[in-house]
């Protein structure tokens, strides 16, 4: 999908080759030990560089993060390495979205043949019902959307609601704290997400799937189940969002946390209109690395607790995460040039933090490309300082003190985190 209404700063990288490496400068570090090296790397790179598998290596095109081997993001699937912004866009990124497709989050549902907005309420909260045909017939759900009575929002935040528990009120909670958003001069809309799939088993196909598959039939094994219907929903709040004169749709952040953070990167990788993306405690299948596999929820518990998430074909996938031929760095790289933002908490064993923070390290080469590698954080080390934001010039990071949650604090970091700036 081409990007709309931005003009992106583009360079390509040059590359210097030392002996049979190629040097990419990534990130500034002023201590500990680097956790990135790609396969063949003789030694440890320097502080402040990640080293690039040479294209005439013998071994398989991966990249080690902290001793994992996972599959390098700048290396196409004919072994060739990416070294710009115009072979990744136009040959790596749809290589690695169809591979994305096809092993973990499923086909996507299509464009909609239709799609209406009906507009409630007024003023500064108004609850939207979008409309969408498909050919099996028509769903609707919801769009909630808060303005601020300051002027020109400085951005909005799309949350993918998963507890659809935003309602018309602006009330306040560390979960969606639409009063607070407000006062800092942003917008904030909610997509009921589970007006667009029940978050349930037995119905997950009653919102949009069944509008595009014949509610009869069994799924095909590859098609999208709930999080992919989630993502797809958030590009159609966007639809809508474009219309509407209070917004500006170049500053739109689609976030989400848990289940929700998965859509919200998958929605980000697929929709190259969102600007800013954020994950919060993500998790298996959202940031962290599937290949770390022991460490926090499996492959094989996400599927088994929740199997209508994922499509069938990610369940091959379980107790044998080492095949899979995409890991979550990728993801993450999939929303360059746009800002990735990673949000982790020390006490939340289950979503594996550290595994979310190699993925965010995994990611800096490919927003290298755009010059925008810097991730700001002050060292490679595991793990860095709780409650602190660090913020590169495409990339925003942080540790929260506790445990599975999106809280207050959370939410402080991203209204203070300058998302929509370089």
């Amino acid at each position: 999908m081409p990007r709309q209404g931005r003009t992106w700063a583009r360079r390509a990288v040059t590359l210097m080759t030392v002996a049979a490496l190629v040097v990419v400068t990534v990130v500034s570090t002023t201590s500990g030990p680097e956790l990135l090296q790609r396969a063949g790397a003789e030694g440890v790179a320097p502080a402040g560089s990640v080293t690039a598998l040479d294209t005439d290596a013998d071994d398989d095109a991966t990249v080690a993060l902290d001793g994992t081997e996972v599959p390098d993001p700048l290396v196409l699937d004919n072994g060739d390495v990416v070294d710009s912004v115009d072979t990744w866009e136009n040959e790596r990124r749809p290589e690695l979205l169809a591979a994305f497709e096809d092993h973990v989050y499923g086909q996507t549902l299509p464009t909609p043949d239709d799609i209406t907005f009906d507009e409630g309420g007024s003023g500064a909260a108004k609850t939207i019902t979008i409309t969408v045909a498909g050919p099996e017939g028509e769903a609707s759900f919801d769009l909630r959307l808060f303005v601020p009575d300051t002027g020109t929002p400085k951005g909005t935040f799309l949350l993918i609601d998963h507890r659809g528990s935003v309602g018309d009120d602006p009330s306040s909670s560390g979960y969606a704290p639409v009063d607070q958003i407000l006062q800092e001069g942003y917008a904030f809309a909610a997509l009921d997400a589970g007006q667009v799939a029940p978050d349930d088993p037995g119905s997950y196909r009653s919102g949009v799937i069944d509008a595009f598959y014949p509610a009869e039939q069994e799924l095909p094994a590859a098609a999208g189940r709930t999080i992919s219907a989630w993502a797809w929903g958030a590009s159609r709040a966007m639809d809508y969002l474009e219309t509407d004169p209070d917004i500006d749709p170049d500053r739109v952040a689609v976030i989400g946390h848990s289940r929700g953070g998965k859509a919200a990167l998958w929605a980000g990788a697929r929709d190259t209109r969102f600007p800013v993306v954020i994950s919060n405690n993500s998790g298996s299948t959202g940031a962290k690395l599937a290949r770390r596999d022991e460490a926090g929820e499996s492959i094989a518990a996400v599927n088994d607790q929740f199997p209508h998430w994922f499509p069938e074909t990610y369940q091959d996938y379980a107790g044998n995460a080492d095949s899979l031929p995409v890991d979550q760095h990728q993801l993450l790289a999939l929303v360059a040039p746009g800002r990735v933002v990673v949000a982790s908490a020390t006490d939340d064993a289950n979503a594996d933090p550290q595994g979310e923070f190699l993925s965010y390290l995994g990611a800096a080469p490919v927003y290298e490309l755009y010059d925008l590698g810097d991730t700001g954080l002050p060292s490679q080390s595991w793990p860095l300082g709780e409650n602190e934001a660090f913020r590169g010039s495409g990339m925003s990071y942080h540790l929260r003190s506790g445990e599975h949650g999106l809280t207050d604090a959370d939410w402080q970091t991203y209204l203070q985190g300058e998302l929509f700036s370089r």
